[in-house]
């Protein structure tokens, strides 16, 4: 909300540059580089033992990073894929109980990594990440830009080293192949201004501390 009280501060317009890359995400929000979700707390798990009814369990994942299972009680997931976390599994239930067991996972629900996207798009949101996701996927979750979405100032916020930093996006040139379409990370939030103008850059540089970041881009 800061934000966007932020970006409605002003009727002004600032010429600000625009980048094509952002720094990398703090490491909670790093594993979305890799091609394969990482489990996180909060997701809810469908665990299912081929054959073996009683074993299947729908189970969330706790803060410490763990699901509790039968037989084999805690199982720590968090931070690996399902293809690694049905392997730990299947070697617990293989280790004590089973002679081949046959481990399925699903991600039920897609808790831990997520993307707010806000502004002047057809559907503002907070959207699950179930892999890795650019700006203009992370755009087309929302619907798109809505008939007064600015395409040339889409602006990405990101934790970086502890601290919030943004940068603005110009998607039209990115669909034109001109510039490159950015990776998107959990917990990033897009910002579409208005093509009006209503909304000026300028005061939201000079209100917040990311200046730094623009300079980084120039």
């Amino acid at each position: 909300m800061a934000c966007l009280v932020l970006l409605a501060a002003c009727a002004k317009r600032e010429t600000v540059p625009v980048a094509s890359s952002l720094p990398e995400a703090d490491p909670v929000t790093e594993a979305l580089g890799r091609s394969e979700y990482l489990i996180g707390p909060s997701d809810l798990l469908t665990v299912a033992v081929f054959q073996v009814k009683d074993l299947d369990r729908e189970v969330r994942v706790n803060n410490a990073g763990q699901i509790s299972l039968p037989l084999i009680g805690g199982v720590h997931v968090a931070g690996r894929t399902v293809g690694e976390a049905e392997a730990e599994i299947a070697t617990r239930y293989r280790d004590r109980y089973l002679q081949d067991p046959q481990v399925s996972v699903f991600v039920k629900e897609f808790s831990s990594q997520r993307v707010t996207v806000s502004g002047a798009v057809k559907k503002p949101g907070i959207y699950p990440m179930s892999s890795r996701l650019t700006l203009v996927q992370s755009l087309a979750l929302a619907e798109g830009l809505s008939d007064i979405g600015s395409e040339r100032n889409v602006l990405v916020f990101r934790t970086v080293d502890g601290e919030r930093k943004f940068a603005r996006f110009d998607v039209a040139a990115i669909a034109r192949g001109e510039n490159e379409d950015p990776e998107i990370y959990g917990d990033d939030l897009i910002i579409v201004d208005t093509s009006a103008g209503k909304v000026t850059l300028k005061t939201l540089v000079q209100l917040t501390p990311f200046v730094a970041v623009w300079r980084a881009y120039r």
